[in-house]
């Protein structure tokens, strides 16, 4: 557990809870979902000393559920959301090479190595409790940049000192958590693309055969699941936006600046999500339409093959009829005592046979690029 005061040109990391909440800016309380589960009694008293009120039992219930959804929730002293990350989970970097090293592993992947824990937030007037999965790496990164911004030093490495500022309030620093959740799924949605096509170069390959549908199945499953997160995600925010909206208006004019620049930032998170629920389903669209031109090419290539055999059989029919007619059991047949017969017979096959595949071939019946109707 990581408890942080935050003011708002100076941030700083205490040993321990304190007795009282500081007479100026807001305390941040980052703690495992397991850290959280013993020291919940622990945290309740405290919340009670700070800001006169403690978690609902359901409310903890809730940040103690690895399964929840993403949703949001109030009460009358704090507000409370569950968002679920999106982040590749163990082993899911190693299904593929390094594109610079060389072509991806031609064994079949799958995008089921996808994790979306949930992180829950309890926003207080002047104290954000976060509840973190215990692999979950925003506590640490939002704990070293919020450091290093107070320093200065990523604002002179980024050439803009005045373009950085701490979070003013638990909202606005929940909401840059929530905003660096979802920006972190670009990350993931390259590794999503990459699996997503080599699947769909090994189904339209001709010379594959193609036979990994239980791994393309738990693919589309990851997907649709995907985007049933995303769309939880966007729900908790635009209730998050509402409740926002209903928050009483502020006389401070500053009070007032922060309340828009809260609103400002919650539209952008929720465009945000918006994108990546729009990149889940194109990617769910294009697994459809591969799946398609799959059954699609298979179905062209057997009607390649099944023409290719019909006009055979069409060219070898009247050269059997003319076999078969000079080898009936008479006397009396033309050329059957003729030295010069069977070599009539065969320049006949062989006008025949030769007229016949011209004559397909003008129709594009033997072409593997048919027109859409026979030519005359």
């Amino acid at each position: 557990m990581r408890i942080f005061h935050l003011l708002p040109d100076q941030f700083t990391e205490l040993p321990d809870l304190p007795a009282r909440l500081p007479d100026t800016g807001y305390l941040w309380v980052g703690s495992s979902r397991h850290e959280f589960e013993q020291h919940a009694p622990l945290l309740q008293g405290a919340l009670q000393r700070w800001t006169g009120g403690q978690l609902v039992d359901l409310h903890v219930s809730d940040l103690l559920n690895n399964q929840l959804p993403s949703h949001f929730d109030y009460t009358s002293w704090y507000d409370l959301m569950v968002f679920r990350r999106l982040a590749a989970g163990v082993g899911a970097q190693g299904l593929f090479l390094d594109e610079r090293a060389g072509p991806a592993r031609p064994e079949p992947t799958t995008l089921g190595n996808i994790d979306t824990s949930p992180v829950g937030f309890a926003v207080f007037d002047r104290v954000l409790l976060t509840v973190h999965p215990t692999d979950c790496l925003v506590r640490d990164h939002f704990a070293t940049r919020l450091q290093q911004m107070t320093t200065g030093a990523e604002a002179r490495s980024e050439g803009r000192a005045g373009a950085l500022r701490l979070p003013t309030s638990p909202a606005d620093l929940m909401l840059r958590m929530i905003n660096h959740m979802v920006d972190s799924y670009l990350e993931l949605r390259r590794l999503l693309t990459r699996q997503l096509g080599h699947l769909q170069q090994e189904l339209l390959n001709p010379r594959s055969h193609f036979d990994s549908w239980r791994g393309f199945l738990d693919s589309r499953n990851a997907l649709h699941l995907l985007e049933d997160t995303c769309e939880d995600q966007r729900s908790a925010i635009v209730e998050w936006i509402d409740a926002l909206d209903e928050w009483p208006e502020e006389a401070d004019p500053q009070a007032h600046r922060e309340r828009e620049l809260l609103r400002v930032r919650s539209r952008d998170v929720l465009e945000h999500i918006e994108r990546v629920l729009s990149h889940v389903r194109r990617l769910e669209s294009s697994a459809e339409a591969a799946v398609q031109m799959h059954f699609s090419a298979q179905s062209n290539r057997t009607n390649d093959i099944m023409r290719t055999l019909t006009v055979l059989t069409a060219i070898f029919m009247p050269l059997n009829l003319i076999t078969g007619f000079f080898g009936m059991n008479f006397d009396a047949l033309p050329l059957i005592h003729n030295a010069t017969g069977v070599w009539v017979a065969i320049v006949v096959m062989l006008v025949t046979g030769v007229a016949l595949g011209w004559f397909f071939w003008r129709k594009r019946y033997l072409s593997t690029s048919r027109a859409p109707w026979p030519t005359e």
